[in-house]
């Protein structure tokens, strides 16, 4: 990724600590973001499979629904069961246009007094004005807007939030180490209140941490101040996600996408598939029911050359598709995509080709994730 303006950008509450550590800052969902340290995408990806990487994703929008009835209004615009979801629970979920296609993917977390959201950076202005037109009296969307959020991702990251001292708020509570995945509290560092989910977008073990933008600063210090932790960038944010197979709005998900295709057929809650009521179910419901046209398939590729979002998908002269995300894989050690193709073609095993400058490229359909999860539930 070039260098590139990042002036009149918005910036993150940490926007001088990530140039003082020497991060290259990129333009990224309108804000001036890092894309690596000085170390290397390379380097940063491994760390963070074998210790803790401290990613800044403050951009993400993050908000607040409260009032009455806030659980069956999310149901009419969003696939899951939100009035099953109990406290300290959290559920990935999908903001649905009127025909089923995805308007962005989203974190629904149940604090027992009012729901808590995360929508994609780029898509929160439209996701909130999405919400608010179709809000109805008595329910209060808020933007958090002066708060950071920051991931702790990686296998040494629950050692490290114990050595920090974070500890629950409320004997009801877990402990950090007791959480298990998808799960979300309320937690004390010293005097500074965090909202800590055990969650992420690297395939690995980790936390979220949303914290008053003020506090950010010593916070991520504190956390860095810990030999096991290095800051990351969205280079290697890209590639951890891509590993783990985990598909990114605006390039693997679209309006033009509906869940099914997209594989990600189970956001759509049980009762809810029985119900319907959401947005585009019929559509939806029938591609469950029935399997859908095309399909979101890994793709690892013959030789070192990577290929790009946008390369060309083909099986001999016929062209299929093109490929929505891909990468060099430094823990697979092998280039890898995903793509959507046609569902006869979507079989593991299945030998297609891919364009690259103007080169057929040899790949073969493969299951996701490409490395492994290691997810505590």
């Amino acid at each position: 990724m070039a260098d590139c303006d990042v002036t009149g950008l918005k910036t993150l509450p940490l926007d001088a600590l990530h140039r003082e550590l020497g991060g290259r800052m990129v333009p990224f969902a309108g804000y001036a973001m890092p894309v690596q340290y000085p170390s290397g995408v390379m380097a940063e990806h491994l760390w963070t499979r074998e210790s803790a990487g401290l990613f800044d994703v403050s951009h993400m929008g993050q908000l607040t629904l409260e009032g009455e009835g806030a659980a069956q209004w999310l149901e009419t615009i969003a696939p899951g069961d939100f009035l099953a979801l109990a406290p300290g629970r959290m559920r990935y979920s999908l903001l649905l246009a009127d025909d089923g296609g995805i308007l962005d993917d989203l974190m629904v977390t149940s604090t027992g007094r009012y729901f808590y959201l995360v929508v994609n950076g780029a898509t929160k202005q439209g996701d909130i004005a999405h919400m608010c037109a179709r809000l109805p009296a008595g329910l209060v969307l808020t933007h958090l807007e002066h708060f950071a959020l920051l991931a702790l991702q990686g296998p040494k990251a629950v050692e490290v939030m114990l050595r920090l001292g974070v500890k629950p708020e409320g004997a009801d509570i877990p402990t950090i180490e007791a959480m298990k995945f998808m799960t979300a509290g309320p937690y004390l560092w010293g005097d500074v209140r965090l909202g800590v989910s055990r969650s992420g977008y690297t395939g690995e073990d980790g936390y979220e941490i949303s914290l008053p933008a003020g506090d950010a600063r010593a916070f991520a210090e504190a956390l860095l101040a810990d030999p096991a932790v290095k800051p990351i960038g969205l280079g290697a944010r890209d590639s951890l996600r891509l590993e783990a197979g985990l598909p990114l709005y605006g390039h693997d998900l679209t309006p033009e996408i509906e869940p099914v295709e997209a594989g990600l057929g189970f956001a759509v809650s049980k009762r809810r598939k029985a119900e319907g009521g959401f947005p585009g179910a019929e559509r939806i419901l029938k591609a469950l029911a029935d399997g859908p046209a095309r399909k979101r398939v890994g793709l690892k590729l013959d030789g070192r050359q990577p290929a790009r979002e946008g390369a060309e998908l083909f099986s001999g002269g016929e062209k299929l598709g093109v490929v929505t995300s891909g990468g060099f894989a430094p823990s697979v050690g092998a280039p890898i995509a995903m793509g959507y193709v046609p569902a006869a073609f979507a079989a593991e095993g299945t030998a297609l080709e891919i364009e690259v400058r103007g080169k057929r490229l040899g790949a073969t359909v493969v299951p996701t994730p490409f490395h492994q999860k290691n997810y505590v539930r």
